[in-house]
């Protein structure tokens, strides 16, 4: 495995895309543990900095997201998710998390 530039946190900003579309779903915050839940299981899981606490994504929700491909950038400090969601990633109800435009 690549050696990973985690932040003084210990976290690395993941970008979870959808595998069969292209669409960015979400942008979430990883630490060596959810990479490491995330690759044993398949299922995304990321690490909550509001709660302080490991989430496997549709805990809640039902809407997991099944990992296709796990991608390092060429610097080592962001992930590339690819997955199939089992439905809506953001918790809204929206398909994305990214739906809102900044008007100038």
């Amino acid at each position: 495995m690549y050696e990973l530039k985690f932040n003084s946190d210990g976290l690395i900003p993941a970008v979870v895309q959808d595998n069969s579309s292209g669409d960015v779903l979400m942008v979430a915050w990883m630490n060596a543990e959810a990479i490491r839940l995330s690759c044993d299981s398949g299922i995304a899981h990321f690490w909550s900095r509001s709660r302080k606490e490991m989430w496997r994504k549709g805990d809640t929700s039902g809407n997991i997201m099944e990992i296709n491909q796990i991608l390092v950038d060429c610097d080592k400090d962001t992930i590339l998710m690819k997955v199939k969601p089992a439905g809506p990633a953001c918790h809204t109800g929206r398909k994305s998390c990214f739906f809102m435009e900044i008007n100038e």
